[in-house]
């Protein structure tokens, strides 16, 4: 789907149904083949499912922390509060609120139990207070993400004072793109689990030696796209089909079937040997259909999916002989 905007033709899977893609990943190559790298995806999947295990099971014993995790505690140790004034308003920040005001901004929603676990090292009550602070200053909101009870988490936006507030003190960087509000608040339940996966695959790249730069929501990328378009549009340009990917190739974007495909999410990072590298990520569902992996796995996007829809989305991978892996959120 497409959030936030609307116009040209692009990939957006979330909600289309492509039929059933019964021929998707047969006859370019031999069966033998596909089964073969299909094992091995299993294997790779089955390591990465014990590895989360352990890590669940290993959580409350001792063990070495995280890069992540030592920087959580570094800003948790900071007790003292700074003031801000941005216009003619008043704000009073310790430095566990100012990075729970740049990743809210960063991710635009997160789950309230999913900040308390990556930006809190667990430490609930300590989150609860913060939030508490910055919701009564008017610099984040709180709600559901349904009407429905049983089917609500607790979520946090950033508000426009509190974007404008992250911009003005330069608490990230200009290049890091800052939300406010939700743009479609039916995709809150999806858009908060972007949080969980951008750590899994962080914490990955930072245990490889890597360095974080920069993350990409898909908003962003289509804005670009979009803006590029409507430019190319706009001077009537006669070649639209042929700027269109060249527009793609630019952002480093894959064109599937002659679609621009975009990742949920990509992060940019320098690698342990100085290198710039990103990796583009999607977070897959339930409905997807075997046409949809396809796709993602075509344009080459790491693939995750809940732990709930993981058994099923593999079962369908497995029965088109898609190879690519579905790892586990």
């Amino acid at each position: 789907m497409s959030r936030g905007f609307d116009g040209f033709e692009i990939d957006d899977f979330r909600d289309s149904d492509f039929g059933s893609g019964r021929e998707v990943g047969r006859g370019s190559s031999s069966d033998w083949n596909a089964r073969t790298k299909l094992q091995e995806i299993h294997r790779t999947e089955d390591r990465a499912d014990g590895l989360d295990r352990e890590g669940r099971k290993s959580s409350g014993r001792e063990r070495s922390l995280l890069a992540r995790e030592e920087r959580v505690q570094a800003i948790l140790s900071q007790r003292t509060r700074t003031q801000y004034t941005d216009r003619d308003r008043k704000y009073s920040l310790r430095d566990s609120e100012v990075h729970t005001l740049s990743e809210v901004g960063k991710f635009r929603v997160i789950a309230a139990k999913d900040l308390a676990e990556f930006a809190y090292n667990g430490d609930r009550p300590r989150m609860e207070n913060d939030v508490r602070n910055l919701v009564r200053q008017g610099l984040v909101a709180q709600r559901g993400t349904s009407v429905l009870k049983k089917d609500s988490r607790q979520v946090l936006t950033l508000t426009k004072p509190g974007q404008h507030l992250i911009r003005r003190e330069w608490f990230v960087s200009d290049e890091q793109a800052i939300y406010q509000g939700l743009v479609k608040p039916k995709e809150a339940h999806h858009d908060a689990d972007l949080y969980r996966l951008y750590h899994k695959a962080a914490d990955d790249i930072e245990s490889k030696g890597g360095k974080v730069l920069r993350v990409t929501l898909d908003y962003e990328l289509k804005e670009k796209l979009y803006r590029k378009l409507g430019e190319a549009q706009a001077r009537k340009d006669e070649h639209m089909a042929q700027r269109k990917q060249g527009f793609a190739r630019e952002l480093h974007l894959p064109i599937v079937h002659g679609k621009v495909s975009f990742p949920d999410m990509r992060i940019e990072y320098e690698t342990q040997d100085g290198d710039r590298a990103r990796v583009d990520l999607e977070l897959a569902t339930g409905h997807y259909h075997a046409q949809h992996l396809a796709e993602k796995a075509r344009a080459g996007f790491a693939i995750y999916a809940r732990p709930e829809d993981a058994g099923g989305l593999r079962r369908v991978r497995d029965e088109r002989e898609i190879t690519t892996a579905i790892l586990s959120l």
